[in-house]
């Protein structure tokens, strides 16, 4: 009988769903060579080759995605049996930028609650800034947020996020009339964003919507009413990314940033799974 070696298993785990040795080394806090070597073991013992390397991408084998459901289900079971000596309930609250809360939510939620059944996830979701402001006021045990500038923190960088002119399918804007946008009022960084670079492509624009959160702004896109400025991940169904249709400025990335002062191990464990998490839905 052949027995898996649990870190191969979840290098592999983490390099399928972030299709890169060098994404998967920072989430495993290792490096690209050790992980390709964990990779190689792990093919070797299976008799099986589980990903296909190319110089621009790497991607599942046939094989290898027979092989991925099994072995996420092997790492999950892994955890739980940590997790049952842990038998005093724990509360971790941690706030998220509503910018990046979109539909993959409840399989993250799943993964954490697999991570550790004991340990009670408080999530708050909120602007930027006003999550910063929770956590230095010692409000949160850790913050998720996007940011254009240096932090101010010491922060864990996680990937760099997206963001598109969001509208219904196949929308058009009203001949002759200034482009109406969906935004979250003028406090927002990502809308100055957007109409500094409106303005600097000589593109009317008028704000059609005002809401709080990108449930509410997307909303109004899926509706027809505006062009949202919102992360991809979040874009509700119905809608796509017209920017390229509409000759519309490119919009920069902002980085999504994680600080947490937590050392111990629980917390920890679950921090990291919901950044794996964050970066798989980054994909």
């Amino acid at each position: 009988m052949k027995t898996l070696d649990l870190d191969t298993v979840r290098a592999f785990v983490l390099t399928a769903e972030l299709h890169s040795f060098t994404r998967a080394a920072q989430a495993l806090d290792s490096t690209q060579s050790a992980v390709s070597l964990k990779l190689r073991k792990l093919e070797a013992q299976l008799g099986r080759r589980l990903l296909e390397r190319t110089p621009r991408q790497v991607r599942l084998s046939a094989e290898g995605a027979l092989f991925l459901e099994s072995a996420r289900e092997l790492i999950a079971a892994h955890e739980r049996a940590i997790a049952s000596f842990e038998i005093e309930e724990r509360r971790l609250i941690v706030g998220i930028s509503h910018q990046l809360v979109g539909a993959e939510l409840p399989g993250m939620l799943r993964r954490l609650c697999e991570s550790d059944p004991k340990l009670r996830i408080e999530l708050r979701a909120g602007g930027s800034r006003e999550i910063v402001q929770s956590y230095d006021a010692g409000e949160l045990d850790a913050a998720l947020v996007l940011q254009a500038a240096a932090p101010h923190h010491k922060g864990e960088r996680l990937f760099d996020e997206a963001f598109a002119w969001i509208g219904a399918a196949g929308w058009h804007p009203r001949e002759g009339q200034p482009l109406p946008l969906s935004t979250q009022g003028a406090s927002c960084s990502i809308r100055a964003a957007a109409v500094t670079a409106l303005d600097r492509a000589g593109i009317a624009w008028t704000e059609a919507f005002v809401g709080k959160g990108a449930a509410m702004v997307g909303a109004a896109a899926a509706a027809g009413l505006a062009i949202a400025v919102m992360a991809r991940r979040a874009a509700p169904a119905g809608t796509e990314d017209l920017g390229s249709r509409l000759s519309l400025p490119e919009l920069h990335t902002q980085e999504a940033v994680l600080y947490s002062a937590l050392h111990d191990r629980r917390s920890r464990a679950a921090l990291r799974t919901l950044a794996d998490a964050f970066r798989t839905m980054a994909i």
